[in-house]
């Protein structure tokens, strides 16, 4: 792994390459395709990758290889993301939750580890709630149950504006409509806007064992915010990230991905 100066949370630094697939897919869910890859099929304990807003399953590029030598991984592109299509209707939580589950379905999945990054943790908190029958475990990097919990200056970040340009260009690389990011990240932005839609009573219900992590240079979500949330889950545990940002994952990939392994392995 690389080394990175102290203030390598001041970065967009990109994440690794993603490895290649041991299988891809797509199912049709809810008037989408929905595209997805797989990777370490031959072994147990599944886990769904789901990346954050504007993204693809590409955001997983440094986790993949370290979580497929144990785990059986899936990564889902969210519908209108990466190679997934959308249809017309404004993008909501529980939909995108609900084409994970058709994900699961289709693979005949029927319980896994969710490890969500940003969007990706906000729907891993949706299926907590709604549909905790199919989670072992979550595992949420830089999410919020309420809108109240975004920083206004978010969208005025150096670092989150270049995150928008570099998803900018990955979108034209990847999507079937290569020239409508200006559409569809007005989807995201207005998702952004009003969801999730989550009160505390909804998210003290959550069962699944639950890790609420956040680097501790986080400059999207509020950090009052992010240790609500983890007190507000039953028994989760709270990872503030040293020198990272609402990019851990990119920014610190190690202590990530040994932080999420060490979570999944336990009892």
């Amino acid at each position: 792994m690389p080394e990175f100066a102290s203030d390598g949370w001041r970065a967009l630094i990109p994440p690794q390459p993603m490895p290649e697939p041991e299988g891809t897919g797509r199912i049709e869910s809810n008037g989408a395709s929905i595209y997805f890859s797989t990777y370490g099929e031959g072994n147990d304990s599944p886990v769904m990758l789901l990346h954050g807003g504007l993204g693809a399953g590409e955001d997983f590029g440094g986790q993949i290889a370290a979580l497929a030598r144990n785990h059986h991984v899936v990564a889902v592109d969210s519908r209108g993301h990466g190679r997934s299509t959308v249809d017309s209707r404004p993008l909501d939580l529980q939909v995108m939750a609900s084409d994970v589950l058709g994900v699961m379905d289709h693979l005949g999945i029927q319980k896994a580890a969710i490890v969500g990054w940003s969007d990706g943790g906000n729907i891993g908190i949706e299926l907590a709630i709604n549909n905790p029958e199919r989670l072992t475990k979550l595992f949420a990097l830089g999410a919020n149950y309420s809108v109240s919990g975004v920083r206004p200056s978010a969208f005025a970040d150096a670092l989150v504006l270049a995150f928008v340009a570099r998803a900018a260009e990955q979108y034209a690389l990847m999507s079937a409509t290569p020239d409508n990011f200006e559409e569809f990240s007005g989807k995201v932005f207005a998702l952004w806007g009003t969801e999730p839609p989550f009160t505390e009573k909804h998210i003290s219900k959550i069962t699944a064992p639950t890790i609420i992590a956040a680097g501790v240079y986080e400059e999207a979500i509020d950090e009052n915010h992010t240790r609500s949330l983890a007190e507000l889950i039953p028994g989760a545990q709270l990872m503030l990230i040293d020198n990272a940002s609402h990019f851990a994952h990119w920014q610190q990939p190690k202590v990530v991905n040994d932080a999420i392994l060490e979570f999944l392995d336990s009892s």
